[in-house]
C-alpha cells in the first residue's frame, strides 16, 4: 500500500512550498499539487503542518563500555527515541578500547545493531590504537561499507591516540578516501590536570570542567587541523563547546583545511552550573567536553546560523544517575555523557527557528541535509526529492509541551533537559515509507532499520589540501 501526504508545507536544505509527496514501496514517487491517490493509498492529511526531510544524528553512543559499565540504551530504545523526536537516521561509534581488538569490535557493534533497530543507522570506526593489524583491519572494515573513523585525543590509555597514532590514522584516511571525525583535547593536559585537581582535594563534579578547560580543547583542535592539513585527510570535530576551539576550527578552515564542525545540542542550551550542582544532581551533567560558561552559547548560535558549525547532534550517550555515583569520591570516575537523541529536533526548533534567530532552511541543514552530504548518505538521505528515501517529518508547530524523563523513550532514569518548553513536534514520522510514529507514540515496525553502507567520497589532492567531495 502506498502512501500520500497531503497539504503540507515541504521544507528542506533549500526551498520552502506547499504540495503533496507521494511515496511508493520505500522511495519518493512523486511531489506536487494535488497529486491523485492511487487505490489502495493511505492518504495523510498535514494541512498546518511541516514536512521535513527525515533528521539525522551523526554522533550517537548506544552499546559503550564506559568507566566500568555501560550505557543504558539499547538499539531498540535509542531507535525509537530517536523517531519519537523526529531521527529516522542515526550514525553510532563503533568503540573498542585499546585493548580490544578493532574488527572483533566493529562486528560486535554490527550484531548488537542488526535486527534491532526501528531506524536506518551507520557507523564510525573508533581507530583506538595502531599495531600490526590495524591497516589491514580499517581497509576490511571500509569496504564493508563503514566511510568514516573516529579518533580520541583524550582518555588517555583506553580510547585515546598518541599523535603518532594519529597521524598513521589520517595518513591511511587519506588514502582510502574516508573522512576522520576527531574528540580534540589534549590527552596529557587533561591527565596532568585531574591529577592535580584530585590531589588538592578537589574531588567533586565541579571540577570536571576546570580539568579540561576551553584551552586544552582549543589546542586538541588546532593540533587535530594541522595533522589534516600535513596529510592531505578531510576532518569532522565532534561536539566542539567553546569559542576558543571554535576559533580554531574556522582559522583552519579559512586556510584550506578540508574541516567541519560539529556541535551539540547540550552546548548550545546548558551551561556549567548544571555541572555545579550538589550532589548527583551535577554528575548528570558530566561529559566531555564539559559544559562550558554561558558567553560560549552566543558564539555557538551565530556560527550555526552562519554555517561555520555544519551539523547539530547529540553525543547521545545515557547513564542512570546509579552509575554516576561511581564517581561519588572522584570526578574522574563519573560516566561521561548525557541523553539527547529523542529532544534534539525540538529543542533546536524551538530555541533556535521560533525563539532564536535560526533559519528554517539551515536547521534542516545543520540537523539533516549536512551531516548525509558529509558522511555519503546524500541524496538517499537528507533531502525531499524524487527517488529518495521516504524518511519523513510531519512536524506539528502548534504543539506545546514540557520534555519530562516520566514520559521519554529513552533507556535512562532522568532527561537533562528537564523542564524545557517545546514549540512543535513531530506528528508522524515515516522510514523508507512506513509510518513509525504518531503522536509522539511509537507505532510501527521495531526491526525495519537497516544498516547503510557508504562509499569513500573524500579523494585526497596531491600537492594541495582540497579534497573531491559532495558539499
Amino acid at each position: 500500500m502506498g502512501l500520500l501526504i497531503r497539504g503540507g508545507e515541504i521544507v528542506t536544505a533549500e526551498t520552502r512550498a506547499f504540495g503533496d509527496i507521494l511515496i511508493e514501496g520505500e522511495t519518493i514517487a512523486a511531489i506536487g499539487p494535488e497529486l491523485a491517490a492511487p487505490a489502495g493509498t493511505e492518504v495523510i492529511d498535514a494541512t498546518g503542518k511541516l514536512i521535513f526531510p527525515g533528521f539525522i544524528d551523526p554522533h550517537v553512543h548506544i552499546h559503550l563500555p564506559f568507566m566500568a559499565t555501560f550505557a543504558k540504551d539499547t538499539h531498540a530504545t535509542a531507535s525509537k527515541a530517536g523517531l519519537v523526536g523526529g531521527t529516522t537516521t542515526f550514525i553510532e561509534m563503533v568503540c573498542p578500547s585499546r585493548n580490544e581488538d578493532a574488527l572483533e569490535g566493529y562486528n560486535t557493534w554490527k550484531q548488537k545493531a542488526e535486527g534491532n533497530s526501528a531506524s536506518d543507522y551507520a557507523f564510525h570506526m573508533t581507530v583506538s590504537r595502531w599495531d600490526a593489524r590495524t591497516e589491514a583491519q580499517l581497509r576490511e572494515i571500509v569496504a564493508d561499507g563503514t566511510a568514516s573513523f573516529k579518533i580520541f585525543l583524550s582518555y588517555k590509555n583506553f580510547f585515546g591516540v598518541t599523535d603518532e597514532e594519529m597521524f598513521q590514522t589520517l595518513k591511511l584516511a587519506a588514502e582510502l578516501g574516508v573522512i576522520t571525525t576527531a574528540h580534540c583535547e589534549n590527552a596529557e593536559l587533561v591527565g596532568q590536570l585531574q591529577q592535580l585537581l584530585l590531589a588538592q582535594g578537589k574531588t567533586g563534579a565541579e571540577w570536571h570542567e576546570p580539568s579540561r578547560p576551553e584551552s586544552v580543547e582549543a589546542e586538541g583542535t588546532g593540533r587535530f587541523a594541522t595533522f589534516l592539513e600535513q596529510t592531505g585527510a578531510a576532518g569532522y570535530v565532534v561536539h566542539l563547546s567553546c569559542a576558543p576551539a571554535l576559533r580554531a576550527a574556522v582559522e583552519a578552515k579559512l586556510r584550506g583545511v578540508k574541516l567541519y564542525v560539529e556541535s551539540v545540542v547540550p552546548h548550545f542550551l546548558l551551561d556549567k552550573t548544571y555541572a555545579e550542582r550538589t550532589g548527583v544532581e551535577g554528575m548528570k551533567f558530566i561529559m566531555s567536553p564539559p559544559l562550558r560558561h554561558e558567553r560560549n552559547q552566543p558564539a555557538l548560535w551565530r556560527a550555526l546560523e552562519a554555517g561555520m558549525i555544519d551539523t547539530v547532534a547529540t553525543d547521545h550517550c545515557p547513564f542512570d544517575t546509579e552509575q554516576k555515583l561511581m564517581g561519588a569520591k572522584a570526578f574522574t570516575q563519573i560516566p561521561n555523557g548525557i541523553p539527547g537523541i529523542e529532544d534534539r529536533v525540538n529543542l533546536l526548533y524551538t530555541y533556535g527557528v521560533k525563539r532564536g534567530g535560526l533559519d528554517i532552511h539551515r536547521f534542516v541543514d545543520a540537523l539533516s541535509t549536512k551531516a548525509a552530504k558529509i558522511f555519503g548518505l546524500f541524496p538517499r538521505k537528507g533531502t525531499i526529492a524524487v527517488g529518495s528515501d521516504a524518511d519523513l517529518v510531519i512536524y506539528d508547530p502548534e504543539y506545546r509541551g514540557v520534555i519530562s524523563a516520566k514520559t521519554q523513550y529513552t533507556g535512562n532514569n532522568y532527561n537533562g533537559f528537564e523542564g524545557f518548553e517545546i514549540d512543535g513536534r513531530p506528528s508522524v514520522v515515516t522510514v523508507r515509507g512506513k509510518v513509525q510514529v504518531r503522536e509522539g507514540e511509537f507505532v510501527g515496525d521495531p526491526s525495519i532499520g537497516r544498516m547503510l553502507k557508504r562509499k569513500p567520497q573524500y579523494v585526497a589532492q596531491q600537492g594541495t589540501r582540497e579534497v573531491v567531495h559532495a558539499d
